[in-house]
């Protein structure tokens, strides 16, 4: 099972990035600027058009590095069997 989880540590890395970049357009743009498919994007002239959606940045963030933890995880020494270091 360790060696599928090895597979999955590329594309884990890649969502990792891809979520920081996320994250960092959730805490620069306002709601009206964002892409019409993030959640939280409101037309401009909505009365909340200028709000910055900080929950989620910090959401994607966090996600984030949970993927980068899981990576780093999964590049550590292959666990062999107690009986075969001898």
């Amino acid at each position: 099972m360790n060696s599928n989880l090895r597979k999955l540590m590329l594309p884990v890395v890649l969502v990792g990035v891809l979520l920081i970049v996320v994250a960092v357009v959730y805490f620069v743009e306002p709601a009206h600027s964002l892409p019409s498919f993030f959640p939280g994007h409101v037309s401009a002239s909505d009365a909340e058009a200028n709000h910055h959606h900080t929950k989620h940045g910090i959401a994607a963030i966090v996600v984030a590095l949970a993927c980068f933890a899981f990576a780093w995880f999964q590049t550590g020494p292959k666990t062999g069997t107690a009986g075969s270091s001898a």
